[in-house]
């Protein structure tokens, strides 16, 4: 079997199937920033505690009531857009026409609440969760996991789907207009506030179906969405804020550099982003994928 610059083939996919998973989940949270921020133009801190927030209810259902993985897959998504729901009428709404610095702000103080309760109920380990799909198959050259390849799989199709939605159909054309120019859209008899509300709804419910797909592999914990969100935010700078196609190309793509990073120079896996981040708003402030403002 052949070796790159003297490392074995097996490190070398075991660390681009990590960063592919890495990737996936990248772009899914991005995803939900990037329609939310680009229909809404709210900055939607809350987002990680909001993945955090689906993983818990994932794990409650299955420890509370007994509701495994793919009922909750359902479920989940659902309930933590509910809650999203209820922010977004009460507090959000009285912010769209203001700075983005206020929506950031009470953003953010929502997340450390949120995060807080979770940690005072909960503690800060981690809680285990089962691998709805054991077993894997042995490719020659790495062992793929069935549970990690169908996050991947199930990744890409979640978000080119989103993307689909949005930018080929006639909702997707309701929501991009109902946001640059809401009278006009209302003289068509549609309920603008409610779009933007079940929109933001959406967006939600992407960060909660990553969390419970986040569930089986990594562990559990309050702490889970504060130490991806920052991430996150990169990887929404990097392919332009607002754009879909950006958050989801930069999501994987910087989750595949990160794990090859990892391979070849560890020290700099952690911070890699965010020299390309860096380099990329020397280049093109707007960053990859998106416009000026």
């Amino acid at each position: 079997m052949f070796e790159l610059l003297g490392i074995p083939p097996q490190a070398l996919f075991g660390q681009l199937l990590l960063g592919l998973i890495n990737g996936a989940f990248y772009a899914l949270l991005s995803l939900g920033l990037a329609v939310i921020f680009g229909l809404l133009n709210v900055i939607n801190f809350i987002h990680g505690a909001q993945y955090m927030m689906g993983a818990f209810v994932a794990w409650m259902l299955l420890n509370w009531a007994g509701i495994g993985f793919w009922p909750a897959l359902l479920i989940a998504p659902v309930v933590v857009a509910i809650t999203g729901i209820v922010i977004e009428r009460l507090l959000l709404r009285r912010l769209y026409h203001l700075d983005h610095l206020y929506g950031l702000l009470l953003t953010f103080g929502i997340a450390i609440i949120i995060e807080g309760l979770f940690r005072y109920r909960f503690g800060s380990s981690g809680q285990p969760y089962d691998n709805p799909l054991p077993g894997g198959h042995n490719l020659g050259f790495m062992y793929l996991p069935n549970y990690r390849g169908l996050v991947v799989v199930a990744s890409l199709l979640i978000c080119f789907g989103t993307w689909f939605v949005i930018e080929r159909t006639r909702l997707g054309s309701y929501l991009r207009a109902a946001t640059e120019n809401p009278t006009l859209v209302r003289a068509f008899g549609i309920n603008v506030p409610r779009m933007i509300t079940l929109t933001y709804g959406f967006g939600v419910g992407l960060a909660a179906l990553a969390g419970v797909m986040a569930a089986p592999i990594y562990q559990v914990s309050p702490l889970m969405g504060s130490n991806l969100i920052i991430v996150v935010f990169a990887v929404v700078v990097i392919g332009g804020m607002g754009s879909i196609m950006g958050s989801i190309v930069a999501g994987f793509g910087l989750g595949v550099i990160e794990g090859l990073t990892k391979v070849f120079y560890p020290e700099a896996s952690n911070t890699v982003i965010f020299v390309i981040m860096a380099i990329v708003l020397l280049i093109k402030p707007a960053g990859l994928f998106g416009t000026p403002r």
